[in-house]
C-alpha cells in the first residue's frame, strides 16, 4: 500500500481534524522515518482509532503506554503510525498545544489527562435543576489551566419559559465566569445551537459536564444527526446515566471538530493554581491592593478582598469557594512536591506556635 504524507498545502482527509502547516513542521522528522500521521479519535484497552489520511487505522499503543499517566496517548492527540505490519502501532505522538488533566481522585497525587489539543472547553450545565456554580467553578479552573478557551453553555432552555427567570440564572453564571461567554441552548427547539455552532466552528472542542447536563443531545445537534445515543435523566434529580462511556473525536459537518467526554462524576483539581486564578480574577485584582503581599485574606489588617467583601462588592460565596479549590490544588500538588509540602508543614508550625502563643495571651499569666 502506498502512504501518503499530508501537508497543510495539500487538501486531505486530515484537514478536517485540525491538520495545518505547524502540525506538517512537527510531524516532519517522522515522515522521513516512513510513519503515517494521524489524529486519535478513540483509545480503548491499549489500542486506538486514529484517523489518517488513507482512512481509519487501528493501532496498538504499546509503544506509548508510560509509567506517568499524563504521557499515555489520549483523544485529540496526533499520533506517529507505524501502519506497515499487522499489527500497526502508534510510535509516539506529537507535543500537545493543550492538555486537559483532572486528578484521578481527591485522595490520590496521580492526574488522568482526557484530551489533547483543544481549542474550546465546552461547559454544559443543565437548567432542568438548579444551579450548582461551585461545581462551575471547578470545570473552570481546569479548563482555563489546560490553554484551551472555556465556554458555558446552559443547556434544556426551553425547561424555564419566563424570560425574566432566564436572564437571572445567565447573570448568576455570568458573574461566576468572568472573562467566559454563557450561552443558553435548546437542543429541543434549536436554540442557541447555530450560535454554539459558529463558536466551535473554528478548531477543536471538548464537551465536559456530569451525566444528565445534555452532552450527547448536543453533540447530536451540533453533528446534525443521532450520532450518540442519549438517556433519559431522573426526574428526582435531573441526573443520567453515562451515555457517553469513551471519549469521541467527530469533525462536525460545519467545521470544526468534537471530542464528547463520559459525565464526569468527579471533578478534582490537578496542579490549577493557574486556572483558579483565572476563574477568580476579581479576587485577585482585589488581592493585589492588599496591604501585604502574602495576605491570606483571613482577618489581616488592610486585606482589601475582606473589604470588597464587608462593601458588598465581592459575595462572600465566592470567597469561600476560591479559598476551598486552592487548598484542595495546595494538597495535590504537595503530594507531588516535596518542597513544597515542606513548606506546609513549616508554615503549619509557625501558625500552630502562634496559635499557641495568642491562647496564652488570652489567658493572661499564671499562678
Amino acid at each position: 500500500m502506498s502512504l501518503s504524507f499530508p501537508s497543510a498545502s495539500t487538501p486531505c482527509a486530515l484537514a478536517a481534524y485540525g491538520w495545518d502547516e505547524a502540525w506538517a513542521a512537527e510531524f516532519a522528522p517522522y515522515a522521513d522515518r516512513g510513519l503515517l500521521p494521524g489524529r486519535v479519535v478513540r483509545v480503548d484497552r491499549g489500542q486506538c482509532d486514529v484517523m489518517t489520511a488513507d482512512g481509519l487505522v487501528r493501532a496498538d499503543t504499546a509503544f506509548v503506554t508510560p509509567h506517568d499517566p499524563l504521557r499515555v496517548i489520549c483523544t485529540g492527540d496526533w499520533a506517529a503510525v507505524d501502519a506497515s505490519g499487522n499489527p500497526r502501532y502508534a510510535r509516539t505522538y506529537l507535543p500537545r498545544r493543550t492538555a486537559f488533566v483532572r486528578s484521578t481522585s481527591s485522595q490520590r497525587s496521580e492526574g488522568q489527562i482526557l484530551a489533547a489539543n483543544v481549542d474550546h472547553a465546552i461547559i454544559a450545565v443543565s437548567l432542568a435543576v438548579e444551579l450548582d456554580l461551585g461545581r462551575i467553578e471547578r470545570f473552570l479552573a481546569l479548563a482555563w489551566e489546560s490553554g484551551a478557551q472555556p465556554l458555558v453553555v446552559l443547556t434544556k432552555a426551553d425547561l424555564v419559559p419566563d424570560p425574566a427567570t432566564l436572564a437571572h440564572l445567565v447573570q448568576d453564571v455570568e458573574t461566576t465566569a468572568p472573562g467566559v461567554q454563557v450561552l443558553t441552548v435548546s437542543s429541543h427547539t434549536g436554540e442557541g445551537t447555530d450560535v454554539l455552532a459558529a463558536v466551535v466552528g473554528g478548531g477543536t472542542s471538548v464537551l465536559l459536564g456530569i451525566s444528565g447536563a445534555g452532552k450527547s443531545t448536543l453533540a447530536n445537534a451540533l453533528l446534525g444527526s443521532d450520532v450518540m445515543d442519549v438517556q433519559e435523566t431522573r426526574d428526582v434529580d435531573g441526573k443520567g446515566r453515562h451515555t457517553t462511556t469513551t471519549r469521541n473525536l467527530l469533525a462536525l459537518p460545519g467545521g470544526g471538530v468534537l471530542i464528547d467526554t463520559p459525565g464526569l462524576r468527579g471533578v478534582g483539581l490537578f496542579d490549577a493554581e493557574a486556572g483558579v486564578g483565572q476563574v477568580f480574577s476579581e479576587i485577585e485584582e482585589y488581592a493585589a491592593r492588599c496591604r501585604f503581599h502574602d495576605c491570606a485574606h483571613e482577618a489581616e489588617p488592610g486585606c482589601a478582598v475582606l473589604a470588597a467583601v464587608d462593601a458588598g462588592a465581592l459575595p462572600d460565596r465566592r470567597l469561600e469557594s476560591y479559598r476551598k479549590l486552592l487548598r484542595e490544588n495546595q494538597r495535590i500538588v504537595a503530594k507531588t512536591d516535596a518542597r513544597l509540602r515542606a513548606e506546609i508543614r513549616r508554615d503549619w508550625r509557625v501558625k500552630s506556635a502562634e496559635g499557641r502563643a495568642n491562647y496564652a495571651a488570652k489567658r493572661g499569666p499564671r499562678g
